[in-house]
């Protein structure tokens, strides 16, 4: 029996057998063209393109009505992607100038492509790296004439089998779900990829980036996939094997349960309401966020709207992107503005741009939007005129001292002045926050605190620039520890600041969905959680069985200690 581990994609548990489905071996040729034969080789490129975004196209025609909106969208991105001039055009000139094939030509410029991608600091971002390599290995396939096994005619059906594969793409994705694939284990992939999210959206269990999986992995074997745990357990013998059937069977008895409390307020049991807020990304999460009846949304990431594209979205597409949203929710929104950097090159047309030696700490986020006015104001117009459609909040990442926070509080007022003399309806008194997320705004979270309506604890990057860790990177993200004493007497710090100056405090990093940490935050003070909407039930669950007054010792306790067990054992009692 052997155990790995990577990163768990849903909370599901599958036992079933492996289904290993080998990709295609590419070795990518380099060669010289004579010269007589250069068009014939773009005419061969562009064939191969054209190959590849007709059989996306069948896959995108073929999707069942009632599949989830993102089963459509996410294929749709790959098509956009086959047009990027990066993908598209450029090879063609490569071919035509330095006399190479197009096989080498497609895979310099994609190289080229994944390494500003992998110098992202965003992990969100950064994954879409995933999405490229995705889209450059069907050309290639399509180029060499080599293509992985037909999932549509597999003579063996997948039904109950586990697909152990190195990548997927969302196409793949969705005819190995057609197929009644039951789960799925990659060796690449990260766990907000494209085809990671459509795999939360199909309610498919999934480990992603497991690096091992196709090597250690047999044909048939026995596997169980744990989707909240990221393990996958090789032929487990009967003993796990029956542990699992009945946690299984828990797991199923506990989401009836949760379903109930759907409509049930967030109340504890002695009587205080906490308000549950959601995480969105695209308009299409709004139907996510409505099922679980959030109370709106606490962090809406604009990122999004600015990729895959050459040029950044005008201001009527963002206007109407949030607008869709505040009037189909018809709940509170907060708009995070963009959080970009100065690594991030591809999306928002900023290619003549350095990549800094260290971008996590570089030009991003609010420093680049004061920097760049020109990418800034458009989006802040966007923002208000959506005001005047609903309940919009405005929300600053990455602020870190006054005088950047004053030029942004300038700016805003500068915008509404020009919206006002241009007729544009807003609403004049929108709540400005700021997000709180490296140790300097947390330490001077009462300056901010007097300076705007609100305050949101942005876990993630907290964390990372507290502990000089990139809570991604492999070699150190052991490290990455929200409990780490430091991180705690920082949310600590916030939220008393908020309380202190009546400015509410919320929380939208990861450590809000983390029910683990739920009775930890509620007796830090903490009354606003923000988070994806499939682990809203589960917090409220918490919530609801949890005493406010039977709090404080403890916390009392947890604060004041500093050994890191005895410290993990006092969380571990409360939850």
């Amino acid at each position: 029996m052997l155990t790995l581990h990577g990163a768990g994609i849903g909370k599901g548990i599958t036992i079933g057998t492996a289904f290993v489905l080998k990709g295609p071996a590419m070795d990518i040729p380099d060669y010289m063209v004579p010269d007589d034969e250069i068009e014939s080789e773009v005419t061969r490129f562009k064939n191969a393109i054209r190959a590849a975004h007709s059989q996306l196209s069948k896959v995108r025609d073929h999707i069942p009505s009632n599949a989830p909106s993102e089963s459509n969208m996410f294929i749709e991105a790959h098509l956009l992607m086959m047009d990027d001039p990066l993908i598209a055009s450029e090879p063609l000139k490569t071919i035509r100038d330095e006399h190479v094939n197009a096989e080498s030509a497609l895979q310099r410029h994609a190289q080229s492509l994944v390494r500003v991608f992998e110098e992202m600091e965003d992990p969100y971002l950064r994954d879409k790296k995933t999405d490229i390599n995705q889209v450059v290995n069907r050309i290639q396939q399509n180029l060499l004439n080599v293509h992985q096994e037909n999932i549509d005619t597999l003579e063996e059906g997948l039904a109950g089998k586990i697909v152990v594969t190195t990548d997927l793409a969302p196409a793949d994705t969705m005819l190995l779900k057609h197929n009644k694939m039951s789960a799925f284990v990659t060796d690449l992939g990260g766990p907000i990829s494209h085809t990671a999210i459509l795999a939360r959206s199909l309610k498919i269990p999934a480990i992603v980036g497991l690096h091992g999986a196709t090597r250690y992995i047999r044909h048939g074997e026995m596997l169980i996939v744990d989707g909240k745990r990221g393990t996958v357990i090789l032929s487990p013998d009967q003993d796990v094997l029956n542990a699992y059937h009945d946690r299984y069977g828990r797991i199923l008895h506990g989401q009836r349960e949760l379903d109930k409390l759907r409509s049930s307020d967030a109340v504890t049991r002695d009587g205080q309401q906490i308000q549950l807020m959601a995480n969105i990304e695209l308009p299409e999460d709004i139907e996510a966020t409505q099922r679980a009846h959030a109370d709106g949304v606490g962090l809406y990431r604009t990122e999004y709207l600015f990729m895959n594209r050459q040029e950044p979205p005008t201001e009527a597409e963002q206007f109407s992107a949030y607008k869709r949203i505040v009037t189909a929710l018809k709940r509170p929104v907060t708009i995070r503005t963009l959080d970009l950097g100065a690594d991030k090159q591809v999306d928002g047309g900023r290619p003549n741009r350095d990549v800094t030696t260290n971008p996590a700490l570089g030009l991003r986020a609010v420093r680049l939007c004061l920097n760049e006015p020109g990418l800034f104001k458009p989006q802040l117009r966007a923002i208000l005129r959506a005001s005047a459609f609903g309940e919009v909040e405005m929300m600053i990442p990455m602020i870190s001292s006054l005088d950047e926070l004053g030029q942004v509080l300038d700016l805003i007022d500068e915008v509404k002045q020009e919206l006002r003399r241009q007729g544009h309806a807003y609403y004049e008194h929108i709540p400005v926050g700021g997000m709180i997320e490296v140790p300097a705004a947390a330490i001077a979270a009462d300056l901010f605190a007097s300076q705007l309506d609100f305050l949101s604890i942005g876990t993630n990057d907290l964390i990372q620039y507290t502990l000089a860790i990139d809570r991604v990177d492999d070699s150190v993200n052991y490290l990455y520890d929200p409990l780490h004493p430091s991180v705690l007497r920082l949310i600590k710090m916030t939220i008393d600041a908020g309380k202190t100056a009546d400015v509410p405090v919320a929380m939208c990093g990861e450590m809000a969905g983390e029910t683990r940490y739920t009775r930890l935050l509620l007796g830090l003070g903490l009354r606003n959680f923000s988070m994806e909407p499939n682990s809203l039930l589960e917090t409220k669950k918490v919530i609801r069985e949890t005493d406010l007054s039977a709090l404080s010792d403890s916390i009392g306790e947890i604060l004041a200690c500093s050994d890191p067990n005895d410290l993990r054992m006092l969380v571990e009692k409360l939850s």
